[in-house]
């Protein structure tokens, strides 16, 4: 697929840094660009590249209380007084850091820099590889994220006279302060598969969470068992998405990429490959063609294998938005294994993929009701599919 790309980037997006020992390392979005240069992807035909200016308050306040972000600026200067403690901050999730206003506003920054390029038509594509934190909620913040991104973007492309946005979360956490921001808003579908609620933070995302009064079923949910691998996540993907997005018809589609439900990282229980999340990758790609025009603002997320994951997923999620997919048997360039080795110390990873094969029984072939990942599926299918004008079954 053909496409143009806009890259919202500059070294700057590294500052959102919450310090030494914390899951979310910068470095993780350094390598990733790395690779992709590497590669050629940001020189590739097509694709520009151009340094964002932050998101400006009043911007930030199309999600955030002002209250809110007058606190986050507070506790950004030297002397963050009686902030700390409060609305979120200065919690081992997200610690104070000096200068956090300005490097949570650039981050919003950078993905509003990529859905003006897409609104406008200058691009069809738009990425900010550094956002995607998609917990952080109205007055506060939570689970790394201090200013929602997505949610920020989404509610410009409202404001900017966007009738219908569809919004895919395949993070392995709940994309909460999304739905949150739209719970009551039917111009924007949010689908959010992750692991079940039960097993995983932030313990909200349950197939019953369908939206508020008017709009039912614009808030679906997708709650995998701890365990899921590849052909079972492939599996409730597109058992659940590409149906509700060709019923919607979004004028935009909107996706966090989150890798952590890699069977590597630390934080969660999924237990899916690279190859799996490059096969999420395309079939998203593709949607956005088929049922947006292709216009398509897609944001990075959670990821906390830094060297062996992050930066090949989304790698090759750079190269699939610029329409120049990367073999996946390729090896990693070894000027990018010895950059990994210089800046991390640790050994870079060989090849771009695990080589498994990310294939998956079609749902509609038929589901097992004791199969858990079936149940899964069905439990979403029966709560919002009728409200859609779709079967279940």
């Amino acid at each position: 697929m053909s496409g143009t790309l806009h890259v919202a980037w500059d070294d700057r997006l590294t500052g959102y840094d919450f310090g030494p020992g914390h899951p979310l390392a910068p470095v993780r979005v350094e390598l990733t660009i790395e690779l992709a240069r590497a590669f050629g992807v940001l020189d590739a035909p097509g694709v520009t590249v151009a340094a964002p200016a932050p998101a400006t308050d009043g911007e930030i306040a199309l999600v955030h209380d002002r209250r809110y972000i007058e606190a986050v600026r507070q506790a950004s200067g030297p002397d963050p007084g009686p902030v700390a403690g409060r609305f979120g901050l200065g919690t081992d999730d997200d610690p104070i850091f000096p200068g956090m206003h300005d490097a949570s506003a650039l981050v919003a920054g950078a993905t509003l820099a990529a859905a003006r390029a897409v609104w406008s038509g200058a691009a069809s594509h738009g990425v900010n590889i550094a956002g995607g934190l998609h917990h952080a909620m109205r007055g506060h913040a939570s689970g790394f994220c201090v200013y929602n991104d997505p949610a920020i973007a989404i509610a410009w492309l409202l404001s900017q006279g966007a009738e219908r946005i569809g919004y895919v979360d395949i993070d392995v956490h709940h994309g909460d302060g999304v739905q949150a921001a739209f719970w009551d808003d039917p111009r924007v579908l949010t689908i959010s598969l992750h692991e079940h609620p039960a097993t995983l933070f932030p313990g909200t995302g349950r197939p019953a969470e369908t939206g508020a009064p008017g709009a039912e079923g614009y808030a679906v949910n997708v709650a995998l068992p701890a365990g899921t691998r590849d052909a079972g996540w492939l599996r409730a993907f597109h058992a659940v998405v590409p149906p509700l997005l060709r019923a919607f018809r979004p004028q935009v589609l909107v996706s966090q990429h989150g890798c952590d439900t890699h069977w590597m990282d630390p934080l969660a229980n999924l237990a899916l490959t690279i190859d799996a999340q490059r096969a999420a990758h395309a079939a998203i790609h593709r949607l956005a063609h088929e049922v947006a025009g292709g216009r398509w603002l897609l944001t990075g997320g959670g990821g906390y294998e830094l060297v062996q994951v992050v930066p090949r997923t989304w790698a090759h999620l750079l190269a699939e938005a610029a329409g120049r997919p990367l073999d996946p048997g390729l090896p990693t360039p070894p000027g990018w294994r010895d950059y990994v080795a210089r800046r991390t110390r640790t050994a870079a990873p060989e090849f771009m993929t695990e080589r498994a094969p990310a294939t998956w029984p079609p749902f509609e072939a038929g589901w097992d009701p004791d199969e858990p990942v079936d149940q899964a599926i069905m439990a979403t299918r029966r709560a919002v599919f009728p409200l859609h004008g779709l079967v279940p079954q």
